[in-house]
């Protein structure tokens, strides 16, 4: 009854964003280990935004004004009794100028946490520590050395390059396709992003077992329904412009707190 209740695990999931705050506020020690991140995420913020609003904008009023003429073509061509149709072209406009624009910040918010999490990984690995033990009362780690610790950083940042890249571009290439082509190509590209989302996310109590990519990848298909909404609800949290810049690290502290919970629970003592 609890899980039909509780869709399964698919409100749990949205919540854990929100539960954090709750852990913050009985552990304000914790607030220590965000202080970097977010000032490494404001540095990165301006350089993202600044050139997003600048060519990302442009990009987007080139592509609504392609549409804009591919509808007024088809009209034009229709019988005059179908000139009600131009009403339904113009909210059709507007409904695929609102996608392209929740598109341009949803892409900025992804960059901000590619770059943003990068160069704030050491600290927010600390967090993530603090987290776990603060959850299960041990750390667990699996130690590999500097080097190899580098090489599995270098290989997981170039797996989800080439997963970006091979659903990517043919979503791109749908964009060409004027109208439903770029509505499948926004659901899509918002369900790719979502993943990596997830994967980034869940990442530092996952990398600290040394799981393989594509087991980090069960893992987040493994914990759906709960996954989807939790990577739903800080998609929106870190699409918000300048609010994602404190967003972003109170996420990777959920996605922590989520692996604690409804995945580790689930592994054998010493997964590899």
């Amino acid at each position: 009854m609890e899980k039909v209740l509780g869709g399964f695990g698919l409100l749990a999931g949205a919540t854990y964003p929100f539960r954090v705050l709750a852990v913050f506020r009985r552990t304000p020690r914790l607030w220590g280990y965000m202080i970097t991140p977010i000032l490494v995420n404001v540095v990165v913020g301006i350089v993202l935004y600044a050139g997003s609003l600048f060519w990302g904008w442009q990009a987007v009023e080139a592509l609504e004004v392609t549409l804009a003429q591919w509808l007024d073509k088809a009209i034009a061509n229709l019988p005059a009794w179908l000139s009600f149709l131009e009403f339904l072209a113009t909210g059709v406009t507007w409904l695929l100028h609102g996608l392209l624009v929740v598109g341009l910040l949803l892409l900025t918010g992804f960059l901000l946490l590619q770059f943003g999490g990068l160069l704030g990984a050491p600290w927010y690995g600390q967090l993530s520590e603090q987290l776990e033990e603060l959850r299960t009362g041990q750390i667990h780690t699996i130690e590999v050395g500097i080097v190899r610790d580098i090489g599995r950083a270098i290989l997981y940042e170039l797996k989800k390059l080439l997963l970006v890249v091979g659903i990517g571009l043919p979503l791109l290439l749908l964009n060409f396709v004027p109208g439903i082509g770029t509505v499948v190509a926004a659901v899509v590209g918002v369900l790719l992003t979502a993943t990596i989302v997830c994967l980034d996310f869940f990442d530092a109590p996952l990398e600290r077992r040394r799981f393989k990519f594509r087991d980090k990848l069960g893992i987040v298909f493994r914990s759906l329904p709960a996954s989807a909404s939790f990577s739903l609800v800080c998609m929106a949290m870190i699409t918000v412009p300048f609010l994602n810049l404190v967003t972003i690290p109170i996420c990777v502290a959920s996605g922590t707190l989520f692996v604690c919970d409804r995945v580790l629970p689930k592994l054998p003592k010493y997964p590899m």
